[in-house]
């Protein structure tokens, strides 16, 4: 029997998550080219298809959690967990949490 209640994308394998994230990042670049954008303008401003996954993945934290921003304490804690749950996206996680220290400094 098939349950039409969607599984949290953290249940998803790393193949799936990245096939939904190039499809989102395929959508945005095609609206992009439809506006009139140039792709050689553009496309360094786009997260890569792993960032775009942390991306997903962080959004559903946020959304277990009622929607609540989280801290710069949580924050850390949801991606270093999204680094533990799917051990392929490691360095992209870290290269992000550097990012967001960078910013904060």
């Amino acid at each position: 029997m098939h349950s039409n209640v969607p599984l949290p994308r953290g249940r998803a394998s790393l193949e799936v998550l990245r096939a939904e994230a190039r499809d989102e990042l395929d959508t945005v670049i095609y609206e992009r080219c439809l506006d009139g954008g140039d792709p050689w303008d553009f496309m360094e401003e786009l997260p890569t298809v792993d960032e775009l996954v942390v991306f997903l993945l962080r959004a559903d934290s946020i959304n277990s959690n009622g929607g609540q921003q989280p801290s710069p304490t949580r924050e850390y804690r949801v991606l270093r967990q999204i680094a533990l749950d799917h051990p392929d996206l490691t360095r992209t996680v870290w290269r992000m949490i550097g990012r967001l220290r960078a910013d904060a400094a």
